[in-house]
């Protein structure tokens, strides 16, 4: 990791005519604006296939990517769909993904796409990619499958012969359904090979992808349901603990996630195989990894199955020595960044500190108290990647404007700002700081109020939907980061 710097966009956000952004020209297009800014990051959320609600951070899968982020202009070129199947009565919106809308769109094209890949004789790429995925591949085209024949239920609600993975009516399943499992690998072979041609065309341009991963997995998925022995369960397939955050001054009854827990004495007779595979299948997809909730390696909030707030929850030991101790062994050195936001321990610091992983830095969280001075730049090292939010954050305008006004003032002179160039001047600082990386979303650059916020915690909907407009990356704004990216030996 070099001093650099970049923007932080999920491809959901790119413009496009299908109701979403996707892995096509558009995105070539963004990695074209990247490098004209001098930019050399391009981070992203996790890409995963996407369940209720359409957050990234909840997936049916930790290696399956998401369907419907696939370019379907890319697919006419490659003759499984025409220009007339995409012909649509359906209004998209340029502005927020209609989630429902879309996904119904995509499904309907990628299966008249598979329609005629089945007429094609198949590719050794093809062929070459469901072998060397299928340790991942075939349990997760099953687990959608067979999640669509009980009509989207969780795997907990399904008859107890496909919940408890009888291997003969699994395999008679797959026997007498081909189709309904191949469509998906196919997917996914999609998805797998035009991403790769955006990574490819980022990296030959100089710009390394910042992926993301979350800590833990969402209870319905194809990874919980094919490893039940690696989490905390009951002899019925239940969560015996959840994962949550205790309570603190923002939420006097915690969060209560409901992640399942993992075994981590399993983990640990075992080697770690199951998280060595995790990590080797990331780096394989994204340049540079961030791992979300890092502060979980060292010690879990646990809360009992079954309670309805995180308030009963008490703190377990993790082996993040022992785990991170075994990847580098199997793995290398390898880029990962540890977000490590929130309440940290000094026992969470060390452990970050001992394998040199970069921590995060948020400048929205400086000014509010004397608790926040640890993110103000002149009292942080080099080892960090700054940003000036996150997607969890409102953008720099929305939150200035909401800032109280002793607040406000204390923003302003630590800046040397006024109300009209407060922006600009934030970004400079994270630019100017000692932070080896700074990274802003694309919003803050764009400088957008709150009608540009990606995601409010805590709420059930309306998340993950902000768009832009092509005419939005205009050549100035181009031209003004590059400018302050050579300034600043970004």
């Amino acid at each position: 990791m070099n001093r650099s710097s970049g923007i932080l966009l999920h491809p959901t956000s790119l413009p496009g005519k299908y109701g979403i952004g996707s892995l096509g020209n558009q995105a070539r297009q963004f990695v074209d604006f990247l490098s004209n800014a001098g930019q050399k990051l391009w981070q992203v959320l996790p890409m995963g296939h996407t369940g209720y609600g359409d957050s990234p951070y909840q997936c049916f899968s930790i290696f399956a990517g998401n369907p419907i982020l696939i370019d379907l202009e890319i697919l006419v070129s490659d003759g499984l769909l025409t220009d007339d199947d995409l012909v649509s009565d359906h209004i998209f919106d340029e502005d927020k993904v209609d989630y429902g809308l879309v996904i119904n769109f995509k499904r309907e094209m990628l299966n008249k796409a598979f329609t005629r890949f089945l007429l094609q004789q198949k590719s050794e790429e093809y062929s070459r990619f469901i072998k060397q995925n299928d340790f991942w591949l075939h349990d997760y085209a099953v687990f959608i499958a067979v999640k669509e024949f009980f009509g989207g239920n969780p795997w907990w609600n399904w008859k107890d012969e496909f919940k408890y993975r009888n291997t003969e009516v699994l395999d008679n399943f797959v026997c007498e359904n081909p189709a309904k499992v191949d469509f998906h690998k196919f997917v996914q072979y999609l998805f797998y090979k035009q991403w790769q041609g955006i990574k490819k065309y980022a990296n030959e341009r100089g710009i390394s992808i910042v992926g993301d991963i979350p800590l833990y997995v969402a209870h319905d998925s194809a990874d919980v349901w094919s490893n039940h022995e690696i989490f905390q369960f009951d002899e019925n397939r239940n969560p015996i603990k959840v994962a949550g955050v205790p309570p603190d001054y923002f939420s006097s009854t915690g969060q209560l996630w409901g992640n399942p827990l993992y075994n981590w004495d399993y983990m640990k007779e075992n080697g770690f195989k199951w998280w060595i595979g995790r990590i080797k299948a990331t780096t394989e997809l994204y340049d540079i990894v961030r791992i979300d909730h890092f502060r979980g390696f060292e010690a879990y909030w646990a809360v009992p199955y079954g309670d309805n707030t995180a308030m009963n929850g008490s703190w377990v030991q993790a082996p993040g020595q022992e785990l991170f101790k075994t990847i580098k062994n199997e793995l290398g050195t390898l880029p990962i960044i540890a977000e490590d936001l929130g309440v940290i321990t000094q026992e969470v610091e060390k452990l970050r500190d001992d394998f040199e992983f970069p921590g995060m830095k948020i400048l929205q969280f400086a000014f509010h108290s004397n608790e926040g001075s640890g993110y103000l730049p002149h009292n942080y090292s080099s080892n960090f990647i700054v940003y000036t939010g996150t997607h969890d954050n409102d953008t720099l305008k929305g939150w200035f404007d909401t800032l109280e006004p002793e607040i406000k003032q204390k923003v302003l002179d630590y800046v040397d700002a006024n109300k009209n160039t407060i922006i600009r001047k934030m970004i400079r600082l994270a630019w100017s700081s000692t932070a080896i990386m700074a990274v802003i979303p694309l919003q803050d650059l764009l400088d957008l109020g709150s009608d540009g916020r990606m995601n409010i915690p805590g709420t059930p909907s309306g998340n993950w939907q902000w768009r832009y407009k092509q005419e939005q990356l205009t050549d100035d704004k181009a031209e003004w980061l590059n400018h302050l990216t050579r300034i600043f030996n970004r």
